[in-house]
């Protein structure tokens, strides 16, 4: 009730200006912030020369963001522009054999990068768990895949591996563990598709051309096999409408997402900052609020502009890639929030709704959550910070469901009735602003410190309290109202597709 529930325009306005001016009383704390931090002796290493003509340093806290575009780089542009190169060569001359091209390229790319060792590594992980799929047992492949990827990310197995490839440069652990946990998850993925394959099994060389994809091979996203392959074996090669339009676009937009947040970064600290928690204690609470949502807002970008430039060349080779993460700004549910849009298909489609099903089981759900949480924390590899998320964010799961079941008693059920469309939605987007901020509180212990995320949490519900809590919920609220309308407009607009569709 209240999805489609529409809003006078002056009530949506008036939520309009309320955020406009919050993100700007809030983005002024953090600017004043930046700027006086700029020469802090703390700070010496998270922030280096920038602009001097604007007299601003840059915040070069993220290591990955600094190391893609600065001595990475090149070998980014170099390497890519060969697929992509290569690719259009195959697609017009052996489009039948592209797959196998694909391969041979990525082969190449893998050699030249990180080493013979480290392609034997990766291959013995892939002859490993082909030969565990032959036995078309889920419960084996389920059981060796999440064994090979334990002896990436438990010590020490992982610096056991990583010990056999030599030589060393910046991004060398980066693209060892990156290319190694993502090779076990496309073949965990490979074993559970041939495992339900009703006649024979895939080939050793459908794994081998699935996994050294390069576009894919070491950052992801991971899509299944079962998707790969039929795309990849599809030999009439057709553009959509308009669709090269819309590739060229996306490219337009992901260099002007790189090159906003390189601008974001002279002016606004907001990696540093956390860094130093008593610098940060003397932040308003506003600010503070602020700077945590701008950390989750930050990651978004870096991981949409990065599977953004991965999924464009997917496309370019007429593969159908998953999508980007969603916004963390339009998330309110903690169903709908993953940085990893791969990933997060891949678990749910052979974790958490295999054992969820329809996730109207309160117990089923509890299953699926955690058995879903303690892989991904196998993922992130395990350690303080990350058990703490995983549990946090599993309960967020689960209390949304336990929410849920409370409210569709009788009781509630018939008083939801009695109310209007519009006011179903309100009291829907209050509970729905105190979960934002569980998400956001719960995401940044992985993305800052367990103490950072303390010292917000105290601030915003301790010792803000109740002014600082009232203001900030009543601003999420609005901000929630903004994306249940966005959402009530798409939803109008699939209706308005699904219509079409019949009368045609």
């Amino acid at each position: 009730m209240g999805v489609k529930a529409m809003l006078p325009s002056y009530e949506l306005g008036f939520y309009a200006l309320v955020v406009t001016c919050a993100v700007l009383y809030s983005g002024s704390g953090i600017f004043e912030a930046s700027r006086d931090s700029m020469n802090r002796k703390a700070f010496r290493d998270g922030i280096k020369p920038g602009w001097h003509y604007f007299g601003r340093k840059m915040d070069v806290a993220d290591f990955e963001w600094v190391m893609w575009f600065t001595s990475f780089r090149n070998i980014i542009i170099f390497a890519l522009s060969g697929h992509v190169l290569f690719g259009k060569i195959c697609s017009m001359t052996v489009p039948q054999h592209r797959a196998v091209m694909y391969m041979i390229y990525g082969v190449l790319a893998v050699l030249g990068s990180m080493g013979l060792v480290y392609l034997m590594i990766i291959l013995s992980h892939c002859l490993l768990l082909y030969s565990v799929a032959l036995a078309k047992q889920k419960w084996l492949c389920y059981m060796a895949g999440l064994c090979c990827l334990a002896s990436f990310k438990v010590e020490p197995f992982g610096s056991w591996q990583s010990g056999f490839v030599t030589g060393a440069f910046d991004l060398q652990d980066v693209l060892f563990y990156g290319g190694c946990t993502f090779t076990i998850m496309r073949c965990m993925s490979f074993a559970l598709e041939s495992s339900e394959k009703e006649e024979g099994i895939y080939s050793i060389f459908d794994l081998l051309k699935y996994n050294f994809y390069l576009p894919f091979f070491f950052f992801g996203p991971v899509m299944t096999f079962d998707q790969f392959h039929a795309q990849v074996s599809t030999r009439e090669l057709r553009r959509k409408d308009d669709e090269m339009k819309n590739i060229r676009v996306n490219a337009l937009l992901h260099v002007g997402a790189i090159v906003a947040v390189d601008i974001f970064f002279h002016f606004f600290y907001i990696l540093t900052l956390p860094s130093d928690l008593k610098f940060v204690n003397r932040l308003s609470d506003w600010s503070l609020a602020g700077l945590a949502y701008s950390n989750l807002v930050y990651d978004w970008v870096k991981a949409a502009v990065m599977f953004g430039v991965i999924n464009t060349i997917a496309r370019l080779d007429h593969l159908d890639p998953p999508q980007p993460p969603k916004c963390i700004t339009m998330l309110y549910i903690f169903a709908e929030t993953h940085f990893d849009r791969g990933i997060n298909d891949w678990l749910c489609k052979y974790v958490y709704d295999h054992i969820g099903e329809n996730h109207d089981n309160i117990l089923k759900e509890l299953v699926a959550s955690i058995t879903t949480f303690a892989i991904t924390t196998l993922w992130l590899g395990p350690c303080e910070v990350v058990y703490i998320w995983s549990l946090v964010n599993c309960f967020g799961l689960n209390f949304e469901l336990w929410v849920q079941k409370f409210f569709q008693l009788g009781p509630f059920a018939r008083l939801e009735a009695k109310l209007s469309g519009a006011m179903s939605r309100r009291i829907r987007a209050a509970f729905g602003a105190v979960n934002f901020w569980a998400i956001v509180l719960y995401n940044i212990l992985a993305l800052n410190s367990l103490e950072f995320a303390l010292l917000v949490t105290k601030r915003l519900l301790v010792i803000g309290f109740p002014v600082s809590t009232l203001s900030i919920w009543f601003i999420t609220y609005c901000g929630v109202q903004l994306i249940k309308e966005h959402e009530r407009i798409l939803a109008l607009q699939e209706e308005e597709k699904g219509d079409k569709a019949k009368v045609e």
